[in-house]
């Protein structure tokens, strides 16, 4: 069963650059790196430019938890650390299959 998860950050208009580069390291080596990453999506909010979304998907909790791990979510931290505002956790969870 997939597990999903989105993720909100907030950043200063004058970083929301740097913050889209930041986030599609850490989107292409998770995808590029983690055989359990199956889809890592950079988003940014159509209403508030300086707010961006993380909208990810696992194979299972494990592969999100061995994600949280990994060297490239450790550098993409320092990347944002002096500006971004979050990782506000919007949703975790399993999808629903019927």
């Amino acid at each position: 069963m997939t597990y999903h998860v989105l993720v909100q950050f907030d950043v200063p208009s004058d970083k929301r650059e740097e913050f889209a580069k930041a986030a599609l390291f850490d989107a292409n080596g998770s995808l590029q790196n983690e055989p359990g990453t199956l889809r890592f999506e950079v988003i940014r909010d159509e209403h508030n430019r300086n707010r961006f979304y993380l909208d990810e998907v696992y194979e299972d909790a494990a592969a999100f938890e061995q994600h949280c791990r990994n060297e490239t979510i450790v550098e993409f931290y320092k990347m944002i650390d002096s500006f971004a505002n979050g990782p506000l956790f919007l949703f975790k969870g399993n999808r629903v299959a019927g």
